[in-house]
């Protein structure tokens, strides 16, 4: 059976897997031949354009793999898939950005653009690919540069600006922004085809926002409403940016070069040229927001998970000491996590309350799921449609979220040249194309360059502007709380604050066809979700006796369009000139995230996101009943607005020696809604090398591209936790000759670096390639003999459910799916980390309750890790890496190597593992304004 299970929700998206057969038929070339229209602009003689408000002095780099040209005409699919060829500009950046894995060591200040590309603004008149006036229009102008294609945008007037930022968009994007509306809308499957892949991923996200298109557009109404002048800004910019998005449909249908996927899909006729492509109106980014907040920026929910471990933590040990173990698991606050503000300031925030109100904790085995899908018919009754319902329910409802992206900052005070060092980026997945999108905005008001998501793109999400950066990385703190709504009457009716009331029924019918690009058979579904006041219906239970529904309530529920407020200041250089009006911008963005600043002279950092304001004893991390006592302080259902905690009170910095994050715990007593902020993180990966260079002072660009560099490489596991589990091993001779012959090969691996790192660059094999295939097979082994028998199976599978045991680059179970470069976020390293430090007697701050690795015992620890290392050992390589739909068994590399995942119709080749963020910048200012 294949090994992979994907789960990132993305690349379940359904391609274009039918396009071999389609491209035997007798027709190919006379399409090619009729298809091939002009879509080149015209190189054009242009001044030169490089800007003079541009502080950076050529040190602001950045790189967005695979290229910044994500359209292709039919023709130009058909020629990929044929024969590999790429559109211009499709692939330019995947080549840089994976030689760095192996091109890293040698990096000087002087290379960084062989692996980054020039972020300056401008574009010299010497690199000037193209120019063109969008729709002919006088007031904006896109020039395209010769080494990647990025647009640089310059309008002479708002409206023009815009437009221009709307039609470089869709040349780039229309594709991808279409597909991704419709998932918003939960319509993928009647746009897109029904493969199973794509039934689960539209019913992931309508479990999340099940919105109407009345809400989408309350959403918009409101958000302009709160913020004045700004907000009427912000709706102006979205209506000239639409317009750009719907003149580049018009222009590019009556043209014949509109994205070739249209065809492949049944909404137009490749040969008459008949049927639509749906102009974009407001509701659409509405909707295309939607998607992304709950992909990257909406931390919380599990609270259902959360109580199921804690009652089986109870029954196994008892309340009093069941809870012990429980919160000792759960790692709210411990003293050994990695921190991004690390000066001891503290940020209290959804801590453990003394003494809990208003818990509504479930009755053994009485919760069952909230059905989502209903009515199905043809290929969507059968088991892989199924399975992937079951898989986008699974992931809908845990509390770990894709967290991905890293940070790492240096104060000036520790530079070589007495600037703040910035290198920092999100990891947004492998995707062709890319889910975001370089450009450059210059016009009144704007002055920007960088990544947005597509369909997004009216201001730099981000990137730099003229003598300061920004990025950010997921945060991940609890925004999302599940109560217990009372039902009354009947399952679809609730008491609301003594009132028996409705339940609110949304729906969604899709129903498909096969077409070139999908072939699966005709079927159709309904998706049903059942809203209350606190939120959609996810499980149902009952609590004493008494049937419940639980329901999820999220403080950005309804407010997806908030955030454009605060993009908008990060944008505008009127607004923006030094950390303190940063973390102003940045405090305008409802999604939880880390945002991270340099400039010539500060750094900065900000957690962003509406935290509630809870009631006195609520504990967040468990369901609560619905009755006013628990809500949100001053909590408006109608609107899902409450009191938010302060600006002050999120963890904040200036001028701090360094940051690091890579989706870390933020600060003391600052506690994440996911698992795993422990002892052993992959933070620490960065943490440790940042504060080795601080220490020595003289930092420079390219020795923390460096550091962040040889951190995508490593192997968490054996950085941080193999050396203790080989000090337990070694305890006493290793005698037995596969166990001895192991161990060698490990503390080898350990004095190389641990490293995940080819022989050489192209080699497809790893260094050390043993060791790691022994490491990969062993850790899950040695994590279930540690701990099964002393939690019992029922409490070990419980709490394998709120954080899995292992995310290796290779694994297709975890979180992040496979070939997905992110890894090493969420598993058992830190209690591993633990348990065997206590066993070996050391001093454990923020210690497990119970020693589990041979009941406490080191000699009965060490019979367990020897015969778990020699059952890993004798594992062969096509037993570790059993093959997927991307390579065959035993090819290690391969297992690793990540997919560019396809999202419409070209194809790109694997790369090399690095565990790095998708966009990245690398910046160093020289002056302020």
């Amino acid at each position: 059976m294949p090994r992979r299970t994907p789960r990132t929700a993305l690349d379940r998206l359904r391609t274009s897997r039918r396009l071999p057969g389609f491209l035997k038929t007798a027709s190919v070339c006379v399409l090619i031949a009729g298809l091939l229209s002009p879509l080149t602009q015209t190189a054009a003689a242009a001044a030169d354009v490089t800007a003079s408000n541009d502080y950076c002095g050529g040190q602001c780099s950045d790189i967005l793999p695979p290229g910044e040209n994500g359209n292709a005409t039919l023709a130009q699919i058909l020629l990929n898939q044929l024969f590999g060829t790429q559109p211009a500009h499709a692939e330019d950046q995947l080549g840089p950005y994976a030689n760095l894995a192996t091109g890293y060591k040698g990096l000087t200040d002087a290379t960084i653009n062989t692996f980054f590309n020039d972020a300056s603004f401008g574009v010299p008149s010497a690199q000037v690919a193209s120019t063109e006036k969008p729709a002919g229009r006088g007031d904006v102008t896109i020039v395209r540069d010769k080494k990647t294609g990025v647009p640089h945008i310059t309008g002479t007037t708002r409206y023009g600006t815009e437009f221009g930022a709307g039609y470089a968009a869709a040349e780039d994007r229309l594709w991808l922004m279409d597909v991704f509306r419709h998932v918003g809308r939960g319509q993928l499957t009647s746009f897109a085809g029904g493969a199973a892949a794509n039934q689960g991923l539209e019913q992931e996200f309508y479990r999340n926002a099940p919105y109407t298109e009345a809400d989408l557009q309350a959403q918009i109404d409101g958000a302009v409403a709160r913020n004045g002048a700004r907000g009427q800004q912000a709706l102006a910019d979205v209506h000239a940016y639409l317009d750009g998005v719907n003149a580049y449909i018009d222009a590019s249908d009556s043209g014949r070069y509109f994205p070739g996927e249209y065809d492949l899909t049944g909404h137009k006729d490749a040969v008459t040229n008949a049927g639509t492509i749906d102009h974009f109106k407001v509701t659409d980014l509405v909707a295309l927001a939607s998607v992304v907040g709950s992909l990257f920026g909406s931390g919380g929910g599990g609270e259902v998970n959360n109580a199921l471990s804690l009652l089986a933590a109870q029954a196994k040990y008892g309340v009093e000491q069941g809870t012990r173990v429980w919160e000792s698991f759960r790692e709210r606050n411990d003293p050994e996590a990695v921190l991004t503000v690390h000066d001891g300031e503290s940020f209290p925030y959804a801590t453990k309350p003394a003494d809990a109100q208003g818990e509504a904790l479930p009755d053994l085995g009485s919760v069952a799921q909230e059905p989502l899908v209903y009515d199905r018919t043809g290929s969507a009754a059968t088991t892989a449609a199924r399975n992937a319902s079951t898989s986008a329910a699974k992931t809908t409802l845990s509390s770990a979220k894709r967290g991905m992206s890293n940070a790492l900052v240096v104060s000036g005070k520790y530079t070589a040249s007495g600037h703040p060092i910035a290198v920092f980026g999100p990891q947004t997945g492998y995707f062709a194309p890319q889910l975001l999108m370089l450009q450059e905005i210059q016009g009144p008001g704007i002055s920007a360059r960088g990544a947005s998501f597509a369909g997004l793109s009216m201001y730099v999400e981000l990137g730099r502007g003229q003598d300061y950066s920004w990025s950010a990385t997921t945060s991940g703190q609890d925004i999302i709380d599940t109560y217990a709504v009372e039902l009354c009457q009947d399952d679809y009716h609730y008491l609301y604050h003594g009132t028996c009331t409705a339940m609110d029924k949304v729906e969604q019918k899709n129903s498909w066809k096969p077409t070139l690009a999908d072939g699966t058979a005709a079927g159709s579904y309904t998706m049903r979700v059942w809203r209350t006041k606190y939120g959609p219906v996810e499980y149902r239970a009952t609590v004493g006796g008494r049937k419940v529904a639980y329901t999820s309530l999220r403080s950005s529920y309804l407010h997806e369009a908030d955030s454009i407020i605060g993009f908008q200041m990060l944008n505008d250089p009127d607004f923006v000139k030094g950390p303190q009006d940063f973390q102003a911008a940045a405090q305008h963005i409802n999604y939880t995230f880390n945002w991270f600043y340099a400039d010539s002279r500060h750094t900065a950092y900000y957690n962003s996101g509406d935290n509630p304001v809870r009631a006195a004893g609520v504990d967040a991390e468990f369901p609560v009943w619905a009755r006013p006592a628990y809500e949100w302080r001053n909590w408006d259902p109608a609107t899902n607005t409450a009191d938010y905690t302060p600006p002050s009170a999120h963890p904040n910095s200036v001028d701090q020696d360094y940051y690091v994050s890579w989706n870390n715990k933020q600060a003391e007593d600052y506690s994440a809604a996911a698992w795993g902020d422990g002892s052993v993180h992959r933070g620490n990966l960065l943490d440790d090398r940042v504060r080795r260079l601080v220490a020595a002072g003289g930092v420079t660009r390219s020795q923390l591209v460096q550091a962040m560099a040889n951190a995508a490489l490593a192997d968490l596991r054996a950085e941080d936790v193999l050396p203790k589990l080989l000090r337990v091993v070694e305890s006493s001779p290793v005698t037995d000759s596969t166990a001895a012959a192991a161990v060698s090969r490990l503390k080898a691996w350990l004095t190389a670096g641990a490293g995940r790192t080819e022989t050489s660059a192209g080699s497809k094999t790893y260094a050390d390639a043993d060791a790691i295939r022994i490491l990969d097979a062993w850790w899950p082994l040695l994590v279930k003999a540690e701990f099964e028998p002393g939690l019992g199976s029922d409490l070990y599978s419980a709490f394998t459910g709120n954080l899995p045991v292992d995310e290796p680059p290779s694994a297709g179970h975890g979180p992040t799916g496979s070939h997905a470069g992110s890894s090493f976020q969420f598993g058992w390293w830190s209690y591993v980390d633990k348990d065997i430090r206590a066993v070996l007697g050391e001093n454990v701050r923020g210690g497990l309750a119970e020693r589990y690795c041979g009941g406490g015992s080191l000699s009965a620890c060490r019979d367990i890790l020897l015969s778990t290392l020699k059952q890993a050992a004798g594992m062969t390589a096509a037993q570790v890496y059993p093959g997927d739909d991307q390579c065959s068994a035993g090819d290690q590399w391969c297992a690793d190597s990540i997919v560019q995942r396809t999202l419409g119709g070209i194809k790109h080749g694997r790369i090399s593992w690095q565990n790095r963020p998708t966009f990245q910048q690398v910046v160093e200012y020289t002056s302020h304004r």
